[in-house]
C-alpha cells in the first residue's frame, strides 16, 4: 500500500501497525466483518485504509480536523482504490448522519503537561488537549451501533483513566495488549478493544515486544510489518 505523507507534519509510526495487527487478531473470532467503519483522526489515512483493505465488506469513513490531513487521507484512499467518505471538523462536534459498526483510532495521547512541539500540526496530532480521552470515548459510544466495536491505542501509563472512562460510558473491555520496547522495559503503549454494552470477560493478550536483546525487531514485529506492508512517500502540501 502506497501512502503519501507530509514533509513537514506528523507521520504515522509503528503504533498504527501494531494497532492494525491487534484489530486483525481480535477479528479472527468473527465470521463476517462488514458495515460502516470510522477512522477517527485519520491523519494520512493509514489505519482505516489497512483495515478496509483487509476486510473488503467494510465501508470506510474518515474524520479529520486538519486540512492537510484531509487532503492526504483522501488522496491515499484514491491511490489505493478504496472508497471513503471524509467528515471534516472536530470529532466531538461533527454531526454524523449514520451510526457505525466499528470505530478505530490512533489518537493524540501525549499528556498536555509535557513539553510540546512548536509545530501546530504536530501539536494537534500528538497531544491529547486537541482530543481529550473522555471526549474520544464518550463520542464513540454515541455514534456506535448497539454492539459496536471500538479499537484504539494509548499511553500505557494512563491505563487507570482508560478503564474508568470505558466503564463510565458503558464500554466493556474485550481485549487489551501491552507493547514493550524490550522484555526488560516497561510497557509504553496499550492496545484496546472495547465493545458497546457487552459483558464478555476481558482477554489479556501476550505482551508485544518490539526489540530483542540484539536491538533487532522480534519475529512477531517483523511479521506485523510484513502483513501491513506500506510504502511511504513524503510530499508537499499546498
Amino acid at each position: 500500500m502506497v501512502l503519501y505523507q507530509p514533509k513537514n507534519g506528523y507521520c504515522y509510526n509503528s503504533d498504527t501497525h501494531f494497532l492494525f495487527y491487534f484489530i486483525c487478531e481480535n477479528f479472527k473470532k468473527y465470521k463476517n466483518i462488514k458495515g460502516e467503519l470510522l477512522d477517527i483522526g485519520s491523519g494520512s489515512g493509514i489505519l482505516g485504509l489497512l483495515v478496509s483493505n483487509e476486510y473488503r465488506k467494510l465501508n470506510l469513513n474518515q474524520c479529520e480536523i486538519q486540512e492537510m490531513f484531509q487532503f492526504f487521507s483522501t488522496k491515499n484512499a484514491q491511490i489505493n482504490q478504496i472508497n471513503t467518505k471524509m467528515y471534516i471538523g472536530s470529532y466531538d462536534q461533527i454531526s454524523f448522519e449514520k451510526k457505525f459498526e466499528i470505530c478505530v483510532s490512533n489518537p493524540p495521547f501525549y499528556h498536555c503537561d509535557v513539553i510540546k512541539s512548536e509545530n501546530k500540526s504536530l501539536k494537534i496530532a500528538r497531544y491529547n488537549d486537541s482530543l481529550p480521552l473522555e471526549k474520544l470515548i464518550k463520542r464513540s459510544y454515541e455514534i456506535l451501533k448497539e454492539d459496536g466495536k471500538f479499537f484504539f491505542c494509548y499511553d500505557s501509563k494512563q491505563i487507570n483513566e482508560i478503564l474508568l472512562l470505558l466503564n463510565k460510558y458503558k464500554f466493556n473491555l474485550e481485549a487489551l495488549q501491552f507493547v514493550h520496547p524490550k522484555v526488560s522495559k516497561d510497557a509504553t503503549l496499550v492496545l484496546i478493544y472495547a465493545k458497546k454494552n457487552s459483558k464478555t470477560l476481558t482477554k489479556i493478550m501476550n505482551p508485544l515486544v518490539v526489540f530483542d536483546e540484539n536491538n533487532s525487531f522480534t519475529k512477531e514485529v517483523e511479521s506485523i510489518y510484513e502483513k501491513s506492508s506500506t510504502y511511504s512517500i513524503k510530499a508537499d502540501f499546498e
